[in-house]
């Protein structure tokens, strides 16, 4: 995409308002792995993909490994297999603000929990920078 893409083996963020078109933009960067032979993982957190979408958009759906964890942690255990797999070439989490902490899921309504996320992201990019 653009004027050389996304650098390999890097963590790139991809942020912006809700429907900017982010996952659009990743599943396009998918498509193009894809084209030259790249394995691709989408660990889709929001549990919203849209398959039919992602076909329009030229993602062979059939080779594309796919995961909805049902925890912030289960999300981040599975792109650290990935990577420290070495057989993935790109891996999109979908999305950073969907994984909720599984303490925040098992909780009551209105427990107070400040930092969950915070810490749970800050623990998964240091291990995943350090493989």
């Amino acid at each position: 995409l653009g004027v050389g893409g996304l650098p390999r083996g890097r963590v790139v963020e991809i942020y912006g308002p809700e429907s900017s078109g982010k996952t659009t933009l990743t599943l396009q960067v998918i498509a193009e792995m894809q084209k030259i032979g790249g394995t691709c993982a989408f660990v889709d957190a929001e549990h919203a993909l849209d398959v039919q979408y992602a076909q329009k958009l030229g993602v062979n759906v059939a080779d594309l490994l796919i995961s909805q964890p049902d925890t912030g942690e289960q999300a981040l255990e599975i792109a650290d297999a990935l990577v420290r797999s070495g057989s993935v070439d790109l891996i999109v989490v979908d999305s950073v603000a969907a994984l909720t902490p599984k303490a925040e899921i098992e909780g009551e309504m209105g427990d107070s929990l400040p930092g969950l996320q915070a810490r749970l992201m800050s623990q998964a990019l240091r291990k995943l920078t350090a493989t």
